[in-house]
C-alpha cells in the first residue's frame, strides 16, 4: 500500500446548520421526536425556521463536522459533498475550507438550493433536527474524486446520506476505489430512523464492505433490533473489523482485534453540557485521527471522547478551540 496525502476523506450531506433554543412544547407543536433527526420538503423547512427563535447559522452536516474535526486535530482531511451555487454554498465550502478541509466538489448549478439542517436544543441540551436535503441529494458516483479516495487512509460514509439513490451509488463506488487500494472504509449510522429504514441494505453493507462502523447506543440497537446493548454488542462483534459505539454520559465500547474498551465520558471543558450536536461527529473525527496514526483502540477511543466534549461544551457542531491544544495538554496525548 503506497503513502497516503489524507488521513480521511468523508462522503456526505452538505448542509447549513440553523441552531436555536426552544422547549418541549415547541418539538411537540411540529411535530418533533425529540433526539432524532427528520426529513422535512423545502415548505415544512420554511415553516419552521419561521416559528423558530434567534439562532446561529454555522456550515454543518454530519461527514463534514467529523472532518472539520479530524482537521482540528492537526490530521489531513478531505470532503466531498453538493451544494448549490448560491449564498449559502459559497458560504459553506469557505467555511469548509477555512477550517482546513479540502474540499472540491463543484457546486450545482441548477436544481435544488443548499441544502440546511433546522436544529432545536431543548433546555436537557438534546438536539433535535429538521433536514431540508437540497442541493446534497444531487450527489452521485461521478462525483467520487478516486484520486482523493485512493490517497486518504480511509474514507468515512454518512448514514444520513443513504436516503438519496445517486449517493448509494457514490458510496459503493468510493468504497470499491478504498479497498482496491488497500484502504479501509469506515460508516456512521447517523440516526435511528434512518437504520429502521435501510436496515437490511445497511446489514449488508456492513458485512460486505464496511471495516469501521460508528453508532450511539440506540442507533447499534436499532440495527440489530434488540432492546439491550450487550445483545447489539454481542451481535456487532467480528461483523466489521472495529466498531466503535457511544452511550453519551456513560462514554462509548470500542470492540475490535478480539478486544473490547470501555471508555469513559471525558469531562466537559466549561462544565456543563450545552448542546449534543455533534457529539458523535466529533467523537469520530477524533477516533479516527488516533487510529490513522496507529494508536491503540482504547487510546482511539479516549481521543474521541476528548473531542466530543469539547464540541457539547458549546452551541455548535464543530470546535471553537483547536482540538490539537486540547490533546497537548492531556496527559499521554
Amino acid at each position: 500500500m503506497s503513502g497516503t496525502t489524507f488521513d480521511v476523506v468523508g462522503i456526505g450531506n452538505a448542509l447549513v446548520d440553523v441552531l436555536a433554543h426552544d422547549d418541549d412544547a415547541f418539538l411537540a407543536t411540529h411535530g418533533m421526536v425529540k433526539g432524532t433527526m427528520a426529513l422535512v420538503d423545502a415548505d415544512t423547512a420554511e415553516r419552521i425556521y419561521a416559528a423558530m427563535g434567534p439562532g446561529v447559522e454555522v456550515s454543518g452536516g454530519s461527514a463534514a463536522n467529523t472532518m472539520a474535526g479530524v482537521a482540528s486535530l492537526g490530521g489531513r482531511a478531505a470532503f466531498i459533498g453538493r451544494v448549490r451555487d448560491d449564498q449559502l454554498g459559497a458560504v459553506y465550502a469557505h467555511d469548509l475550507r477555512a477550517a482546513g478541509v479540502r474540499y472540491e466538489t463543484p457546486p450545482a448549478r441548477d436544481g435544488a438550493a443548499t441544502g440546511r439542517c433546522l436544529i432545536v436544543v431543548t433546555p436537557d441540551a438534546q438536539r433535535t433536527m429538521n433536514t431540508y436535503l437540497g442541493a446534497s441529494v444531487e450527489l452521485g458516483p461521478d462525483d467520487v474524486d478516486e484520486e482523493t479516495i485512493a490517497a486518504a487512509s480511509v474514507t468515512y460514509l454518512e448514514g444520513y446520506l443513504w436516503d438519496a439513490p445517486g449517493a448509494r451509488d457514490a458510496f459503493r463506488r468510493a468504497a470499491s476505489v478504498a479497498h482496491a487500494h488497500g484502504r479501509r472504509v469506515a460508516l456512521t449510522l447517523s440516526d435511528t430512523f434512518v437504520v429502521e429504514r435501510h436496515r437490511k441494505t445497511f446489514l449488508d453493507l456492513i458485512d460486505g464492505e464496511i471495516d469501521l462502523l460508528f453508532a450511539n447506543e440506540r442507533e447499534i440497537c436499532t440495527l440489530y433490533e434488540v432492546d439491550d446493548f450487550d445483545d447489539a454488542l454481542a451481535r456487532v462483534n467480528h461483523h466489521c473489523e472495529i466498531a466503535a459505539l457511544t452511550r453519551s454520559e456513560k462514554g462509548s465500547v470500542i470492540v475490535g482485534d478480539d478486544e473490547v474498551h470501555v471508555i469513559d465520558a471525558a469531562p466537559v471543558p466549561s462544565g456543563r453540557v450545552v448542546d449534543t450536536t455533534g457529539a458523535g461527529d466529533l467523537y469520530a473525527a477524533g477516533f479516527l485521527y488516533g487510529l490513522c496514526r496507529g494508536f491503540d483502540l482504547g487510546r482511539c477511543g479516549r481521543i474521541g471522547a476528548l473531542a466530543a466534549a469539547e464540541v457539547i461544551g458549546h452551541m455548535g457542531a464543530r470546535p471553537e478551540q483547536p482540538l490539537a491544544q486540547l490533546l497537548d495538554a492531556r496527559p499521554g496525548g
